[in-house]
């Protein structure tokens, strides 16, 4: 089963977190109306997280048992290829600035750099989520063979929701406590995976309901996505100090993904239109690459060989060379690559396994 109209959200989410990192000296993102969105928009990394987990659901849906070779060969075609390809880039970059991390290049290349605090954010910064990710897909086979297919409903409703809420508990509690007391604690709270586990498996839980119980529910919920997207907005508004790094905006973001599976509005139309399909398609290749990009063409480069000073412009130069170099990696990259593996796989099925 595949959501088109998902797609482009992931699009939608990867540019709000570039706006973040890059963008607010940009009066567009820093002014009283929007700034506070997007000084929060990192909040979108668990969005990933939380779509990751229901997308994966949704994928594996019609299957008894996940195969463990051919679902890791899968995954590992699906991220690694562009994932080693931004590490390379800026492992040259070091190298011609004489800032070359070699321990830093070895944790990212073996995606563990979210263990290590210190080197979380080593080499290419945004890295450290698909590290995080590298242990959902660990653990997801598992998941799925020995208790989403196993336990009843019931149980497995209360074994996640009650893992959710204990996570961020935990998560708020560690925060107020010690994250101001090192780097290395607040790196701990912020980005460890043992504390991000619980938004992949909200996220296997709402895929898992809405294939029993609801993807046969379609209608116009145009109305209702706008209301979760307000509602969302006023909850970064009006955060009153919580910190919703780990998934306590779960319970919005999983509304708001169901209605939009199931929505056959305008919003959907829209969505499912072929250029928002692809630049949601390119998404990925948005978020990993936009650091090589940012640090190959800098403010300091623009405003050096161009005279570009304003950062208005200067940031919407680069959101181009990024989304342009994304659809470049994209179709001579990521998917020849991703092609190339699975087939091997399928051949090698086929020897292992002749009819």
């Amino acid at each position: 089963m595949r959501i088109n109209q998902l797609t482009f959200t992931r699009f939608l989410a990867a540019i709000s977190i570039v706006i973040f990192h890059y963008g607010k000296k940009s009066f567009l993102f820093n002014n009283s109306i929007v700034g506070f969105v997007f000084d929060n928009a990192d909040v979108c990394v668990s969005y990933f997280f939380i779509l990751s987990g229901f997308v994966m659901m949704i994928a594996y849906s019609n299957k008894e048992e996940i195969s463990a070779k051919e679902y890791f060969t899968n995954r590992f075609a699906r991220i690694y290829p562009l994932y080693f390809f931004a590490i390379f880039i800026m492992f040259l970059l070091q190298v011609r600035t004489n800032e070359l991390d070699i321990s830093g290049v070895f944790l990212n290349v073996l995606m563990i750099q979210s263990w290590i605090p210190g080197k979380i954010l080593s080499v290419n910064g945004p890295g450290w989520s698909l590290s995080v990710e590298f242990v959902f897909y660990a653990i997801f086979p598992f998941m799925f063979n020995k208790c989403f297919n196993r336990f009843k409903i019931k149980h497995i409703y209360l074994y996640i929701i009650s893992f959710w809420v204990l996570s961020q508990l935990v998560f708020q509690i560690l925060y107020y406590l010690y994250a101001d007391i090192s780097v290395t604690a607040k790196d701990f709270i912020m980005y460890n995976p043992i504390l991000h586990i619980n938004e992949f498996l909200i996220g296997n839980l709402a895929g898992f309901i809405f294939i029993k119980k609801l993807q046969f529910k379609k209608a116009n919920y145009d109305f209702l996505i706008l209301t979760f997207v307000g509602l969302i907005v006023l909850s970064l508004k009006f955060s009153i100090g919580k910190i919703f790094h780990n998934g306590l905006l779960a319970p919005l973001f999983i509304s708001l993904i169901i209605l939009i599976s199931l929505n056959n509005g305008i919003i959907t139309k829209l969505f499912q239109q072929k250029l928002f399909v692809f630049l949601g398609e390119i998404s990925f290749g948005i978020y990993i690459l936009q650091y090589p990009v940012y640090s190959i063409f800098s403010a300091y480069s623009l405003n050096k060989y161009f005279h570009l000073t304003d950062p208005t412009l200067v940031f919407f130069i680069r959101l181009i060379i990024l989304i342009i170099a994304s659809s470049l990696a994209y179709i001579y990259v990521e998917k020849p690559l991703q092609n190339k593996i699975k087939t091997r796989n399928k051949a090698a099925s086929v020897i292992e396994n002749p009819v």
